[in-house]
């Protein structure tokens, strides 16, 4: 039913979107080695073959670059929390209204990463910016520099899939919803230029 209401609300929003509709993670898995560049995955923490949070972390594992949307009944604070630790890019409450869910979905979409209050208080951006590898901050740099995906591959030598894995690790560990975000925050810290930023 949950699956159901879901895929005729998005539908309805999403006129041209695709989906696909598992009842298992294996199924799911299978679902997204035929479309590796599936846009989002909505995802269950409570449908079989998940193992708590196993089969998120296998999920991110084996598809670095697909955003997912954990949808849950569970409420707690602390597995709120893991979920975003294992590289979820929202957490949806199953009681969320259809127009939250709806706003959720879109921001994800557009490349928003939510990450709870909880997540990110006491420190600041540039506590966390510290914990960037060295590539990440070069991909930053070229961020904050206006570049787009494309260009930051090409600058770096590498894909524009692994370009947009970087983006989204990027996002998450700044505690930073969006790009925009995170090239405003960036701004105030002293990144390297951007000739320093395609040093190997």
């Amino acid at each position: 039913m949950v699956r159901d209401a879901l895929v005729s609300v998005l539908g309805q929003t999403f006129a041209k979107a695709q989906f696909n509709v598992a009842g298992t993670l294996e199924q799911t898995k299978a679902a997204l080695d035929r479309e590796p560049d599936t846009d989002a995955v909505l995802l269950d923490l409570d449908m079989p073959g998940m193992n708590g949070f196993t089969g998120l972390a296998r999920l991110r594992a084996e598809h670095p670059t697909v955003p997912i949307v954990v949808v849950s009944a569970q409420r707690e604070a602390a597995v709120v929390q893991r979920a975003y630790e294992l590289g979820a890019s929202a957490y949806i409450d199953k009681s969320a209204s259809l127009e939250e869910i709806v706003g959720i979905v879109r921001a994800v979409l557009d490349g928003e990463i939510f990450t709870p209050p909880e997540a990110v208080a006491g420190d600041t951006f540039a506590q966390r910016a510290a914990q960037l590898t060295p590539q990440q901050w070069r991909v930053l740099g070229l961020m904050v520099q206006g570049d787009q995906n494309k260009v930051i591959a090409y600058k770096l030598g590498v894909g524009e899939a692994t370009v947009k894995a970087h983006v989204t690790v990027i996002l998450r560990k700044l505690g930073v919803r969006s790009r925009t975000q995170a090239v405003i925050e960036a701004r105030g810290l002293a990144l390297p230029p951007a000739a320093e930023a395609l040093k190997p």
